[in-house]
């Protein structure tokens, strides 16, 4: 039986209304938490609880947001607007072949049809109706490989085109994201790349007629390969193998036309199918007929035969249970780290409340040594990250060192796939020679960043290695550090810190520990430790693309090409094409090349290695600062509670009773709230829509 597009829509409503219940939960904790702090004011004080109810608040926020983002990439003419109209099952984008859309455009649900252009710069959001926005704003063939030649942007201040339309799909908290196609500018294919990591999925558009080009291998292996990201891979136009077969009647060779090109990209996609060392190519490649979908979705809501059903089903799955789980359970540890928070503050104020004002001074200055302790513990972390980001950044600077050089030793046969076609009688024509010489600056850049990305994803799983013995290590210190703590809480109630049953191990962590673990964590794919360094909590992937290759080949690029290409085009004028044929006038070009490499990357290379270094040891400084800072705030809430409650005994009367009564039932009601969490997130975990909606974590 065909998955439907309406069970679709109707489990994205379910998982988008649990968000929202979450969200509800823990802004609901959030607002118990300020108004405790806000009466602590004026009784026995604030328990430091500000960070607390920051973390609930953007997780809360972030949940709210109920949104899927779904990013389109794809190639040009590869029918990714046809593609599109037949997943939200209305002609909304326009499919014409001619026009090329020059900007990136958002799909989100609105009311009224409108489309809004956003500017890079200071300018107001530009209101646009349809008709106005594709006039203005796409362009054709021409001007678009012109500008690709030319490697610029026909828009280069416009950051993203809006469009809302009141579609039921995009009702239920999916916003689309087309980009413009791949054969496009390196800064447009940055832009792209920051919307990447904020999707929930990236559907890739391919064609069955013209299987895995040359840019798309290229597309994955720079951008998408290695980076964590759920890709699915949607074969397009899959009916035209047999619209192209001389008999298309013919099962036989219909079928074996199919298992050739199904052999072509289970080859070519495999590498990028691995999810965790298992391989999901079965379940992230579709073959499809986007345009057979739209017209049957428009004439009788059927998508049988058209390979919709499988992709949508699959989708699906991704959507409301393996993504739906993991932020979720972060709501549920969120909810119960801020419970253990509330518990260990009123655990100690409590037992404090009966000091007189000396004894209570007596007690701050007998856990002076503790928190001396702490600030070691920091410092001890704090240089740990710095030696280990010192290393990191040589070992990379060294390892660049070594790699740009050594690309002249196999540039001949590297470069051969990237030159562009030298036509001899063409060659003979002053326009067309300086049409060759653009064609080969651009693909000579290529070139250059495919091989500055391949060395920085090495380099990269590099870092990882080290960011994973520091995740190790804040995990140690956290321990001690907890050890730590709990002596400070006997020294300062006269008991024993006994075990919470209510929490885990992980629990127990400090927040700063499990923020630090957590950039391993994101990297890993282990849901557990990913509470505390989820969207928005901990922007992990910032940290490590700010060194994914992207700044550092676009700065080598043009160092490279401005100083490189000035004597191949002196080769170029001076060949004396009267006596040579075009494959020898070939040779002659990448053999000028290769020795102008020989001379010039090892002098670039010296040069570059230290932006290397500096892009590396930026990562971990960024690294160590957030870690520092979220220790210091946690030793500083710390003592603060304890002075504000000194601050009160001095200026107030508490009443004891009345503070002791307000504090537990603080306590119980932050419990309460979380028993809330975890019942509702038990319930969803055991509902059914057909199937569980959601799927138990192995985590």
């Amino acid at each position: 039986m065909a998955y439907k597009a309406e069970s679709f829509i109707h489990d994205l409503d379910k998982v988008a209304k649990a968000r929202q219940e979450f969200s509800g939960y823990l802004s609901a904790i959030s607002d118990t938490l300020t108004q405790a702090e806000q009466v602590g004011e004026t009784a026995s004080g604030k328990l430091g609880l500000e960070s607390t109810v920051d973390d609930l608040e953007l997780v809360s926020r972030n949940l709210g947001e109920g949104v899927f983002r779904l990013l389109v990439l794809g190639d040009m003419k590869r029918g990714k607007s046809t593609f599109l109209n037949a997943l939200i099952g209305e002609n909304v984008l326009p499919t014409d072949v001619n026009p090329c859309t020059a900007v990136l455009t958002v799909l989100g649900y609105g009311q009224d049809k409108r489309v809004t252009v956003h500017f890079k710069d200071d300018r107001e959001p530009e209101p646009l109706d349809f008709e106005t926005f594709k006039q203005r704003y796409t362009i054709p063939p021409e001007e678009a490989k012109k500008l690709q030649e030319e490697g610029t942007s026909a828009f280069p201040n416009v950051a993203y085109a809006e469009v809302q339309y009141p579609l039921t799909l995009l009702e239920k908290g999916v916003q689309i994201i087309d980009s413009p196609g791949l054969n496009d500018t390196e800064q447009r294919n940055q832009l792209t790349l920051g919307y990447i990591n904020n999707c929930h999925a990236i559907l890739f558009v391919l064609s069955a007629t013209q299987p895995f080009t040359l840019g798309e291998q290229r597309y994955l292996e720079n951008y998408i390969k290695d980076r964590g990201l759920s890709v699915f891979f949607l074969i397009n136009h899959w009916d035209e193998i047999q619209n192209r077969l001389i008999d298309p009647d013919d099962t036989t060779a219909l079928h074996e036309a199919e298992d050739r090109v199904r052999q072509v990209f289970r080859t070519n996609l495999t590498p990028y199918c691995q999810v965790e060392g298992e391989d999901r190519y079965d379940d992230r490649v579709f073959e499809i007929s986007s345009l057979n979908a739209l017209r049957q979705r428009l004439r009788n809501g059927s998508l049988e035969g058209t390979g919709f059903s499988e992709f949508i089903k699959a989708l699906n799955h991704f959507l409301t249970k393996e993504r739906a789980v993991s932020e979720l359970r972060q709501a549920k540890l969120i909810a119960r780290q801020a419970y253990r928070t509330v518990h260990e503050a009123c655990d100690r104020r409590i037992p404090l409340l009966s000091e007189n004002i000396q004894e209570l001074r007596q007690k701050i200055r007998s856990v002076q040594p503790e928190f001396d302790q702490l600030v070691t513990i920091r410092d001890q972390f704090k240089d740990e990250i710095r030696i280990v980001g010192e290393r990191q950044a040589s070992t990379s600077a060294t390892s660049f060192r070594s790699y740009l050089p050594d690309l002249a030793t196999t540039f001949e046969a590297d470069f051969v796939r990237y030159q562009p076609e030298l036509k001899f009688f063409d060659f003979l024509q002053k326009g067309k020679r300086q049409e060759f010489e653009a064609s080969l600056r651009i693909a000579f850049e290529k070139y250059l960043l495919d091989k500055i990305a391949a060395w920085s994803l090495t380099a990269q799983k590099d870092m990882d290695v080290a960011f994973l013995g520091l995740a190790k290590s804040a995990t140690q210190y956290g321990e001690t550090y907890t050890q730590v703590t709990d002596r400070m809480t006997e020294k300062l109630t006269g008991q024993k810190v006994m075990p919470n049953a209510n929490l885990s191990a992980e629990d127990k962590s400090p927040r700063w520990a499990k923020w630090a673990v957590g950039l391993y964590a994101l990297t890993t794919g282990d849901v557990g430790t990913i509470a505390m360094a989820g969207t928005g909590v901990f922007n992990w992937k910032q940290i490590l693309l700010n060194f994914g290759g992207a700044m550092l080949a676009t700065t080598l690029v043009y160092t490279v090409t401005g100083i490189f290409l000035g004597p191949i085009g002196m080769a170029l004028a001076g060949l004396g094409l009267g006596s040579y044929s075009a494959e020898m006038a070939r040779r002659k070009v990448v053999l000028t090349m290769r020795e102008e490499l020989i001379k010039l990357l090892p002098q670039i290379a010296q040069e570059q290695s230290f932006q290397v270094y500096q892009a590396v040891k930026e990562c971990f400084d960024t690294y160590q600062q957030e870690v520092v800072k979220r220790m210091n705030e946690d030793i500083q809430s710390r003592k603060a509670e304890l002075d504000e409650l000194l601050r009160q005994k001095e200026d107030y009367e508490i009443n004891q009773q009345a503070e002791e009564r307000r504090l537990n039932l603080l306590d119980n009601d932050v419990m309460t709230q979380l028993h809330d969490v975890e019942d509702a997130y038990d319930q969803l975990i055991g509902q059914s829509v057909g199937q569980p909606i959601l799927m138990v974590s192995a985590a």
